[in-house]
């Protein structure tokens, strides 16, 4: 909560403008997996926006050692993963849903595994939904429109801007089994798509 506060305040030193709506849609009992799409640095901004006070973050383990961001995010409670090991992804996956179910607290992932900020979506991981039908625990997909109308970062241009942040309906995942993991992250995929495009006011 300190940590959000703080953050918070950056947002006026960039001169940035945040719109949020659905935050109802966290609203669920027990755990959940939080998805968002991933442009840049700006996303720790918006995420404290919305940040429910029971949740932590799911990031790759070389965000540790990120200067100040990363000592932020560690003591922020982030759970980090090597990415390079699929076999210490799995365990600390198989940890987190235990935790998730114990300590009764959501977790935020990015599924398109990296920033990208082409202001469209790129192909999704099946980590996150693949954590979610096993620990049986809804989906909340959380769309930011895109950053391209006042960030780019190849040329380091950033002006002032809005962003828009729709916390979509839960999707469930009970009685799902890993049969089904393909078609809940494509139509994940989809739904947050869709949603990021009417947000920055692109065609479908």
């Amino acid at each position: 909560r300190i940590i959000r506060t703080v953050v918070k305040t950056f947002k006026y030193f960039f001169g940035l403008r945040f719109e949020v709506k659905g935050l109802e849609n966290f609203e669920v009992k027990g755990p959940a997996i939080i998805v968002s799409n991933h442009q840049s640095i700006l996303d720790m901004m918006g995420l404290m926006e919305v940040l429910p006070d029971d949740c932590v973050q799911v990031g790759k383990k070389e965000l540790m050692y990120a200067g100040t961001v990363g000592l932020i995010i560690y003591l922020g409670g982030v759970i980090f993963i090597n990415r390079k090991s699929t076999t210490s992804a799995k365990i600390v996956m198989g940890e987190v849903a235990k935790t998730m179910a114990t300590d009764n607290v959501k977790v935020w992932v990015y599924p398109e595994g990296t920033r990208n900020c082409t202001g469209d979506l790129l192909p999704f991981k099946k980590g996150a939904f693949h954590l979610a039908v096993q620990a049986q625990v809804p989906v909340i997909p959380v769309v930011y429109s895109s950053f391209t109308s006042f960030y780019n970062p190849k040329k380091n241009l950033f002006t002032s801007g809005k962003i828009k942040v729709e916390v979509l309906p839960p999707i469930e995942t009970k009685g799902l089994t890993s049969d089904d993991v393909s078609d809940l992250t494509d139509r994940c995929f989809h739904t947050m798509r869709e949603t990021l495009l009417r947000l920055s006011g692109r065609p479908s």
